[in-house]
């Protein structure tokens, strides 16, 4: 949502000066930085490069590569930030293959707040009322059972999100997230490809092609963000390796066309169903509940199978087959091979180049984990980049964008293959022992619950696995700062701004969270001073009751209990809704506290 915020406290950034030291930690973990970093750092069009040996076309703070999901969240977050960028993408449009649809509630939510949600929906209404997952045998009878009937039954996720999961399949979903991102400025060039960069100390210099006409041009950018799947020609330059189990599984995607199908499926309004027949199995996926669907088929190339095997008379009948309908009408419209991995980048990046999404990790379709956290590396990366570029954050801040992403990918990735073994996922036969054999896992605490151990955070209890049983978001340090409903203005009845969550009060700055009833703890004062001192984004908000109240709780609601703190404590949330500290209660100085907690958070010491 947009944030039309009191101007309580709103320091704009100060620019460093060109002159003064910046440089990266040595002891960045899994990040490796380079010396001697220049913060500001600009080359002019038709100007040299640094080191003088090329002409430079244009100057971007942040290049991305790659213009599907996570390359176009990214540059539709860093235009909610007024970051200017250039994307490139060497394909000429987005995805016309109906794939990666399931969007988790903290997809949504980050997707709420960039003001970007209701496009997604209306985009996704077709599949609005599909909520389960089925696994049968066939469609015909009876037999089978479904592994869950509804994504929140209960309605128990309103407690913990002002936002739901969405089913958007990617061909949908990509032209929204393109349309937005060119609004807020973006500069999107499609038919683009990254022929080769070099980094230095002080930016990337990147040569891009014009596919369409062939011309060459050379950029400069400060930071490169390389979202280029999973094969990353980026991260192989840089010569990052990656960890983990390797391929699990191969599926050819086909899309066809059945007119009588709807009849089989009646009245089943499944995301997905697993169709288990031993000479026909499978996924089923619908696009529109009528006439288009999806089919995974295994594919099993370890035993000789090519994919011009796949013909489409053998597709029909494996579809036929599987289905349990002999009769009804199959119409192939399209086949596309896909690999299951799990896999995770040894590091996230080096010196001023990052990667997100596949070129960072690779996971188990089953659960949709994929492109949700690779959204949310994007999401985390911007704010970050923004700060820095912005000059209200030391460049070490960037380095916890792999001390952050990494260990939620390792967690989340293992997560998926597990569920793909709980799933019965077609043509996926695990290994020994691997999942699936004791207590299935939810997925909540995997796309919501999970939490962040190191980076940049203060007093995370690192005792936690990153992915908690359960959900305990109660204000903890490194964990998505709790929802509840607020008003704005005139008190709880009175005519302010209106309900809003949270939630929604984190995008552009850090945020302060204090008591309306707590002025002898000195917060809200103390952090306009510090804002100041700083040139540090930071909005300051009193909530209760009170003449002095900022956001008023609705009743019975206590904003302290429920972010784990007193009356007199606070709780500081970063632009991305993470708590990045909380201090149980009062203390001496809270000017002095809160100088030290945002120099060590945002590298300014």
């Amino acid at each position: 949502m947009d944030d039309p915020v009191l101007e309580t406290i709103f320091v704009r950034a100060k620019i460093p000066n060109p002159g003064s030291d910046t440089r990266l930690p040595v002891e960045a973990i899994g990040w490796r930085p380079l010396m001697n970093e220049a913060a500001g750092h600009v080359d002019r069009v038709g100007s040299a490069d640094p080191a003088g040996r090329q002409k430079i076309d244009e100057h971007v703070p942040v290049l991305v590569v790659g213009g599907s999901l996570v390359g176009l969240s990214t540059s539709l977050f860093l235009g909610r930030l007024g970051v200017r960028h250039t994307l490139v993408e060497r394909h000429r449009a987005t995805s016309i293959h109906p794939r990666g649809r399931g969007n988790n509630v903290r997809t949504m939510e980050v997707f709420r707040v960039a003001g970007v949600e209701p496009r997604i929906r209306e985009a996704a209404s077709v599949l609005a009322d599909n909520h389960g997952i089925l696994q049968t045998p066939t469609l015909v009878g009876d037999a089978g059972e479904w592994l869950f009937k509804e994504i929140d039954a209960g309605g128990g996720l309103a407690r913990f999100s002002p936002s739901a999961w969405c089913l958007c399949s990617q061909n949908d979903l990509e032209p929204v997230l393109l349309d937005y991102a060119r609004e807020l400025g973006g500069d999107l060039r499609f038919s683009t490809e990254l022929m080769s960069f070099e980094e230095d100390a002080d930016g990337v210099t990147a040569r891009v092609k014009d596919r369409d006409t062939g011309e060459h041009r050379t950029l400069r950018a400060d930071y490169l963000v390389a979202a280029d799947g999973p094969r990353s020609p980026v991260r192989e330059q840089l010569g990052i390796g990656q960890t983990g189990p390797g391929e699990l599984f191969h599926n050819v995607s086909i899309t066809f066309r059945s007119e009588r199908l709807a009849a089989v499926v009646g009245d089943r309004r499944f995301i997905v169903c697993y169709l288990t027949h031993p000479d026909g199995d499978g996924a089923l996926l619908p696009v529109d509940n009528r006439e288009h669907w999806v089919f995974h088929a295994p594919w099993h190339p370890d035993r000789g199978e090519t994919l011009e095997d796949f013909t489409d008379e053998r597709c029909a009948r494996h579809i036929r087959q599987a289905v349990g309908e002999p009769g009804i009408d199959v119409e192939i419209t399209g086949k596309a091979p896909w690999h299951a991995a799990e896999r995770v980048a040894e590091c996230y990046g080096s010196g001023r180049v990052f990667l997100a999404g596949d070129s960072a990790h690779e996971m188990s379709p089953t659960g949709a984990f994929g492109s949700n956290t690779g959204i949310q590396d994007a999401h985390n990366l911007a704010w970050k980049l923004a700060a820095v570029l912005g000059g209200w954050a030391g460049p070490g801040l960037l380095a916890s964008y792999d001390a952050e992403r990494r260990p939620v990918a390792r967690a989340t990735s293992a997560r998926a293959s597990s569920r793909s073994v709980e799933h019965s996922h077609p043509g996926y036969v695990p290994a020994p022992g691997a999942g699936g054999g004791g207590k299935k896992g939810g997925i909540l605490n995997v796309a919501l619950g999970y939490r962040y151990l190191d980076g940049a955070v203060m007093g995370a209890d690192t005792s936690v696995p990153v992915v908690p049983e359960g959900m305990r978001l109660t204000g903890e340090p490194g964990t998505r700062a709790p929802h509840m409903w607020v008003r704005r203005g005139q008190g709880r009845g009175g005519s302010g701004d209106g309900r809003i969550s949270t939630v929604d009060l984190y995008e552009r700055s850090m945020v302060l969270l204090s008591d309306a009833r707590g002025a002898d703890a000195g917060w809200h004062e103390a952090a306009g001073r510090v804002a100041g001192r700083l040139g540090v984004r930071l909005m300051s908000y009193r909530v209760g009751d009170g003449p002095d109240t900022e956001l008023y709780p609705e009743e019975g609601a206590d904003w302290a209990e429920v972010h784990g703190t007193k009356p007199d404590g606070a709780v500081l949330v970063r632009p991305d809704g993470f708590v990045a500290w909380r201090a149980p209660g009062a203390v001496p100085d809270p000017e002095t506290t809160l100088t030290e907690v945002l120099g060590s958070l945002l590298d300014l010491n």
